[in-house]
């Protein structure tokens, strides 16, 4: 993969504010989306060679529609665009989309690829939410047990304590770490900041995890925007280039992970770092995918920026807050924009673009030019390590 290094850049992004917008329709978040990408990087529409809308979860039949090229009817793509196909891997869609679109510029069957995202899991029934996320994995030998979504992340966190004597404020300063972030976004749901105090003061849900230390379910949208390097120099001021991708699968159901603590970034990091030509301490930033407090810490550690069962003192201690040394996943997360369903990592890659753009206002990084993106889909199946920058090493 590394033959698309300096040929390809994201060169525009846009999202609509998440939160519950029973009123809004949900195709609208992905138009409006796109439209604002589109306007970001300061190009014709007409330019677009590739759309790809990533699943719908809340809605099956515009999932469908989308599948069928309804974005590219809705933008006015017609004979214009080349192709409209999904490519959708849940959470890890942000990763999945950006690696395709990469291929596709660099092996130049695309100039253009326009990546969007939209769903409405904020407004839907109760009982379709709760079809929806109350699942692990395997309907025979986990289901019938009770074990769920948030169990996931509650298991994992469980072990991880144990094995780390991580502590519970630890763990909570996490969703403190988010929360101060998501105060600063304009865009994001839960703006208000938490003390570990009432973190840990909320309802139990899933041991260790409070109500307050799991993701909230939102309405949203995402896209950006994929070109040819040269494409990319001439209309944006500050392309940022793919400069490395890891991935690794390490399991479909929970049951079946031989490490709950190895979620495959020893490898997938190595790979990225190497393919970016970077290490650690060449970071800036950090846009971990969240959902819950534990796989943060997971990849502060995983990565090489903290040594096992140091990344709650760290965090506990300010360094990914605002005016840290570390600033991690400045848009909030899952944990303080809300769940946008696949559009959660999509939100988490368009950040890491924002920042490293200068384009994040109130929370801007200052001098960010190297961040680390990560992403899961799933119950946490495969872990994905991107590279971004304003730069070729």
């Amino acid at each position: 993969m590394s033959s698309f290094k300096g040929k390809v850049a994201i060169i525009g992004i846009g999202e609509v504010p998440t939160g519950k917008f029973p009123e809004r329709p949900c195709l609208q978040n992905g138009i409006e989306a796109a439209r604002m990408a589109i306007l970001d990087a300061g190009i014709n529409k007409d330019e677009i060679d590739v759309v790809m809308p990533t699943g719908v979860f809340s809605d099956g039949v515009l999932n469908v529609q989308l599948v069928a090229g309804k974005m590219v009817e809705e933008l006015g793509l017609q004979r214009k665009a080349k192709a409209n196909f999904q490519v959708f891997s849940g959470g890890s869609s942000s990763s999945t989309m950006l690696m395709t679109a990469c291929s596709l510029v660099a092996g130049g069957h695309a100039r253009m690829v326009l990546c969007v995202q939209c769903d409405k899991v904020g407004t839907i029934p109760t009982q379709q939410m709760i079809d929806m996320f109350t699942f692990s994995g395997d309907p025979e030998w986990e289901d019938p047990y009770g074990f769920f979504a948030v169990a996931n992340g509650g298991l994992v966190a469980t072990r991880y304590m144990h094995e780390t004597r991580t502590t519970a404020e630890q763990l909570a300063s996490v969703v403190v770490s988010m929360r101060k972030w998501a105060a600063l976004n304009p865009n994001f749901m839960l703006r208000r900041e938490l003390t570990i105090d009432e973190i840990l003061a909320s309802k139990m849900i899933a041991t260790p995890l409070t109500t307050k230390e799991a993701n909230v379910f939102a309405d949203g949208g995402a896209a950006f925007i994929v070109a040819n390097a040269a494409i990319a120099m001439q209309v944006c001021r500050t392309p940022v280039y793919p400069l490395g991708f890891g991935s690794r699968v390490t399991h479909y159901s929970l049951s079946q992970c031989t490490n709950l603590l190895d979620l495959g970034y020893t490898e997938s990091g190595k790979e990225a770092f190497e393919m970016a030509g970077i290490n650690a301490t060449d970071v800036d930033i950090v846009e971990f995918y969240d959902a819950y407090p534990v796989y943060p810490l997971l990849s502060l550690e995983g990565l090489g920026f903290c040594k096992k069962g140091e990344a709650g003192a760290f965090v506990q201690a300010g360094n990914t807050w605002p005016g840290g040394k570390l600033p991690m996943t400045t848009n909030g997360g899952m944990l303080g924009q809300g769940h946008t369903a696949a559009g959660g990592g999509i939100a988490i890659l368009v950040e890491a673009v924002r920042q490293l753009m200068g384009k994040a206002g109130e929370r801007q990084v200052k001098g960010a030019r190297i961040a680390v993106e990560t992403s899961h889909g799933g119950t946490f199946m495969d872990s994905h390590v991107c590279v971004l920058g304003t730069v070729l090493p």
